[in-house]
């Protein structure tokens, strides 16, 4: 992966746990930048990086509306990273699977030399 990549992208946006509030926020419905900063006891200016951080990672869709911005959640923009969770946790299943099987045929071979 390089620093261009996505899911990097994404990783580093869901690191600050208001960006994930803010996505749980827009998730289902567009809000003004007003309406989610009034939710955070943090400035506007905080709010808005934010959201640039988060517009920038592809996770948020920004539509202007006269002098409003609306922002509503990019469910597209978290695609590769739920890409990359799947592999992993397919990969994981597979190791513990690989794993369980190893030792039940010990335990198998166990019982067959203890019977013979």
């Amino acid at each position: 992966m390089t620093d261009d990549d996505p899911e990097d992208a994404a990783l580093r946006a869901l690191v600050e746990p208001r960006r994930r509030a803010i996505l749980r926020l827009v998730a289902h419905d567009e809000l003004s930048a007003g309406e989610i900063a009034s939710t955070f006891d943090v400035t506007r200016p905080a709010i808005s990086q934010h959201l640039t951080v988060l517009k920038d990672a592809g996770l948020l869709v920004e539509r202007r509306e006269g002098t409003r911005r609306l922002y509503r959640a990019r469910s597209e923009g978290l695609d590769g990273l739920r890409a990359f969770l799947e592999d992993l946790w397919a990969s994981s299943l597979d190791t513990a699977r690989r794993l369980v099987e190893a030792d039940r045929g010990r335990r198998d071979d166990d019982e067959h030399h203890a019977a013979g």
